[in-house]
């Protein structure tokens, strides 16, 4: 299953590139149900099968270009994002780094606000809120999960860019895409290894299956 993820996002990443559309829309919703597949054979608590699902239905509302779409898309993500916090809520996590997120989300949101769409400013600080809870938690379960954490975040600050229709890099997509799909390969692999070490907390190893 972890081969097939990798070839599917080999696959969108070279549609991307070359700009085959059609590539593009039956790769991308393949992704998250193979990292699930493989998640899910490794034993992986139920909250983080949910997450990468969530994250599965916004992949799919994303491929339309519409605003109810688009709205729909970050409300599955954000549904994602609560399924994380839920599997991250007992670990440990540092303040220091806490204090850095909060200042990038305060100066992110402070400067796309003015270019966002008005019926998308509150949603979008809404959902920027819930992501950088998630990316700080995910650190807590070590560099792995944190990594993936954080490259989720930047994934959709680019995407929050595109919208604002801020000056974006060649192929933006492409890089949408290569930082998503390695944050969420790195959240799986970061939370799988944290069920394995001898040393994970037992309050967490009872509480990850009440979801």
């Amino acid at each position: 299953m972890l081969v097939a993820f990798g070839v599917a996002a080999l696959a969108d990443l070279g549609s991307l590139v070359a700009g085959v559309d059609a590539g593009h829309v039956i790769a991308k919703p393949l992704l998250m149900p193979l990292l699930a597949a493989y998640a899910a054979v490794r034993g992986a608590p139920r909250p983080l099968i949910a997450a990468l699902l969530f994250g599965w239905g916004g992949d799919v509302f994303l491929l339309a270009d519409a605003d109810w779409a688009f709205l729909v898309g970050m409300g599955s993500f954000a549904a994602g994002h609560v399924c994380y916090l839920v599997l991250f809520g007992r670990s440990r996590t540092s303040t220091l780094l806490g204090a850095g997120y909060a200042v990038a989300l305060v100066t992110t949101v402070a400067l796309l606000w003015p270019d966002l769409p008005v019926e998308l400013r509150a949603p979008v600080a809404g959902y920027s809120l819930l992501l950088t809870a998630m990316a700080w938690r995910a650190s807590g379960l070590g560099l792995y999960a944190g990594l993936g954490g954080a490259l989720f975040l930047l994934s959709d600050t680019l995407i929050a860019t595109g919208v604002a229709e801020w000056p974006q890099l060649p192929v933006p997509d492409f890089w949408i895409m290569l930082t998503y799909a390695a944050a969420q390969y790195l959240l799986v692999r970061g939370v799988l290894v944290w069920e394995e070490a001898p040393a994970a907390p037992s309050a967490y190893r009872e509480g990850r299956t009440t979801v």
